[in-house]
């Protein structure tokens, strides 16, 4: 069975690296946006913290819960969950190497950005194409 929120863990992601379209289109205005959310941690970084944690802490607990009987998909919770779990801790710890290995990630000049950010944009894109999927085949589930 297809949980309620699920199809929308997935939208939620998918548009979450599908925002990164505009690190495409303009890598410095999005290099500055981001890294003044991570080093100011205003209100909106405290907001997305806690709903990208809550919803990898839900997405994980679904993946054990059924642990005898998961759809391919929901390995993506354990590993995505698992990797972004850390990088949140990571990032609230200040750990040095993560901290450097981020403002890497937003060196506009950096000749790898259009994979690092290409790669987050195609990911946005599976995911969500999985969460329109999971969505349409919950309506069918539920008549």
């Amino acid at each position: 069975k297809i949980e309620v929120f699920e199809p929308w863990f997935f939208l939620f992601f998918g548009v979450f690296h599908l925002h990164r379209i505009w690190g495409l289109i303009d890598r410095s205005s999005y290099a500055k946006f981001w890294i003044s959310i991570l080093e100011r941690k205003g209100v909106l970084y405290y907001f997305l913290m806690v709903v990208l944690l809550a919803l990898c802490v839900l997405g994980v607990g679904v993946f054990f819960k059924n642990r005898h009987k998961n759809y391919w998909w929901r390995w993506i919770y354990l590993f995505g969950g698992s990797y972004l779990l850390f990088d949140l801790l990571a990032i609230a710890v200040g750990w040095k190497f993560w901290n450097e290995l981020v403002h890497k990630m937003f060196d506009v000049s950096s000749p790898y950005w259009n994979v690092i950010w290409g790669g987050f944009t195609l990911l946005g894109c599976f995911v969500f194409g999985l969460g329109v999927k999971l969505l349409f085949q919950h309506r069918l589930d539920d008549t």
